[in-house]
């Protein structure tokens, strides 16, 4: 009988152990629920431009943050700001009238002679921001992370760029003050772009991104008056396209059932 009850706490314990190291193997099995809340993010984009937005510039890149509120139904509601940065001038007659005669055209740096005789190089750059709305969700791919899955976000704004002329000591004659303004192409309009990544949060609370592909569209026109190297007014509509692979990293600040805010 010692025996059999020998044997019989052998057969209790290792079903004790079994049970735990089966908890541990599998985890917890209650599926949790999404997660309401704000979050803060920084995006950035390499951009591969379309449209007229391909005649006048290279390859360009967007940063910038933004935020977003989640709710428990995975929906998505927010705003973002978004810079254009770009070194790649693409316009042949950019200030042909005023170049120094070995200036090549398009590209980064334009060559003068400034007011007192010397020959000067003139850095060009692409220079914009994007700012607008956002409305999205998220759809989820597994139950036990409901918060994680594939990401799709529309925003629509405002957006302006133009070709940043910088010269630092002001020693371009023609390229000061109210002059400069007849060579920087500024264009502004309206744009809507639509985002599709997916979107990856922790249990860790650490690691928390996106990674996907967008498409901006803008509804734009030329708002300068004249432009003096072409002799004629920069007032027409344009389609602007930007092409961009994306990325952006979160930090969400979400609320739990015990109101307490916890960030993640």
């Amino acid at each position: 009988m010692r025996g059999w009850g020998y044997l019989l706490i052998i057969i209790l314990c290792a079903k004790t152990a079994f049970g735990q190291d089966k908890a541990k193997l599998f985890g917890n099995t209650v599926v949790p629920k999404s997660k309401k809340g704000f979050i803060l993010n920084g995006n950035a984009s390499f951009d591969f431009p379309g449209a007229a937005m391909s005649k006048r510039f290279g390859l360009s890149y967007r940063v910038g943050p933004g935020f977003l509120y989640k709710t428990e139904t995975n929906w998505l509601f927010g705003a973002k700001f978004d810079f254009i940065l770009g070194n790649k001038i693409k316009e042949d007659s950019l200030m042909c009238n005023i170049v120094d005669k070995y200036s090549k055209s398009g590209g980064a740096v334009y060559e003068f002679i400034n007011q007192d005789g010397q020959r000067i190089g003139v850095p060009v750059f692409e220079r914009g921001y994007a700012t607008g709305i956002s409305v999205g969700r998220i759809f989820n791919t597994n139950k036990y992370h409901p918060d994680n899955g594939i990401i799709a976000v529309a925003t629509v704004g405002f957006m302006q760029h133009k070709i940043n002329i910088y010269d630092k000591d002001k020693s371009v004659r023609a390229l000061r003050d109210e002059y400069l303004k007849g060579y920087d192409r500024l264009t502004n309009g309206s744009f809507v772009e639509g985002y599709l990544g997916y979107v990856y949060f922790s249990g860790s609370h650490l690691i928390n991104f996106t990674l996907g592909v967008d498409a901006l569209f803008g509804l734009t026109q030329g708002r300068r008056d004249y432009l003096y190297d072409v002799a004629r007014p920069d007032n027409a509509q344009r389609l602007d396209i930007l092409f961009g692979l994306r990325g952006g990293w979160f930090l969400p600040i979400f609320r739990r059932k015990t109101e307490d805010l916890l960030f993640q």
